[in-house]
C-alpha cells in the first residue's frame, strides 16, 4: 500500500508539472529618443505609421521577446533632449536609439555644440541604464544652408559614434531624403511609406542586436 500511495502521489505530481505553463518572461526594451522624425509627425496614424510603431509589427512578426517605447517629441534640440533624458530612463532601455540633431542643424546650431550634446547624452544613457545597447541614428542637413555647415553637420555623427563607440546608422533617411514622393509637402518629414524605408534603414542595424540580447 505505502508503495502504491507514493507512486501515486508522484504521478499526480507529474501530472500538474506537465499541465503548467511556463512563466512569461519580461519583453526587453527599445526605446527610440527623438524629435518628430520619431514621433511620426504629420502622419495621419503615428501610432501605427511611424517608423518605431513599424519596428515594433517587425518585432512581432519575428517573434522576439521585445516592446518598443517610442518617445520623440516634435520640435526636439540636443539640448531639449538632455534635460529631458533621466524622466525618459525611469523605464528601462536594453537598447537606446539617438535621432536627435535635426532641429538644431535647421537652426544654424554650431556642429561643435551638438556633438557635445550627444556625447553628453550617450554619457548620460550610460550612467543610468549601464548594459543598454545604444546606437546613433546620423542625419544630413539640406544643402541650402551651405557647404560648408553641411559637411561639418554630416561629420559630427560618425565622429559621435567612433569617440563613444556606439553603433551608427550612417543616414536615417537614406532612399527618402530629396524624393518629394515619399516626403510630406515640408519636404523634411516622411510619408507613410518613406516611414517604410526608414523602418528597414533602422532594421539593417537593430536586428542583430535584438537577437543578441
Amino acid at each position: 500500500m505505502k508503495v502504491l500511495l507514493v507512486s501515486t502521489v508522484a504521478f499526480l505530481a507529474l501530472a500538474r508539472g506537465a499541465g503548467a505553463q511556463p512563466p512569461q518572461a519580461e519583453p526587453h526594451t527599445i526605446v527610440f529618443f527623438g524629435d518628430s522624425l520619431t514621433a511620426g509627425y504629420g502622419l495621419d496614424d503615428p501610432a501605427a505609421d511611424s517608423f518605431p510603431a513599424l519596428i515594433q509589427e517587425r518585432i512581432v512578426a519575428a517573434g522576439l521577446p521585445w516592446k518598443v517605447v517610442n518617445a520623440g517629441l516634435s520640435g526636439e534640440t540636443s539640448s531639449g533632449g538632455l534635460r529631458r533624458l533621466e524622466w525618459i530612463l525611469r523605464q528601462p532601455a536594453d537598447i537606446f536609439v539617438l535621432e536627435l540633431g535635426a532641429n538644431d542643424g535647421l537652426r544654424g546650431v554650431s556642429p561643435a555644440v551638438i556633438q557635445a550634446n550627444l556625447e553628453a547624452i550617450i554619457g548620460r544613457v550610460r550612467a543610468l541604464r549601464p548594459s543598454a545597447t545604444i546606437v546613433l541614428a546620423g542625419m544630413r542637413m539640406p544643402t541650402n544652408l551651405g557647404d560648408e555647415y553641411t559637411r561639418a553637420f554630416a561629420a559630427v555623427f560618425p565622429a559621435v559614434a567612433s569617440r563613444e563607440k556606439v553603433a551608427l546608422i550612417p543616414f536615417l533617411l537614406e532612399g527618402v531624403g530629396g524624393r518629394p514622393e515619399l516626403n510630406q509637402g515640408d519636404g523634411i518629414h516622411p510619408t507613410a511609406a518613406g516611414e517604410l524605408v526608414v523602418a528597414e534603414n533602422i532594421w539593417r542595424t537593430v536586428h542583430p542586436m535584438l537577437s543578441a540580447k
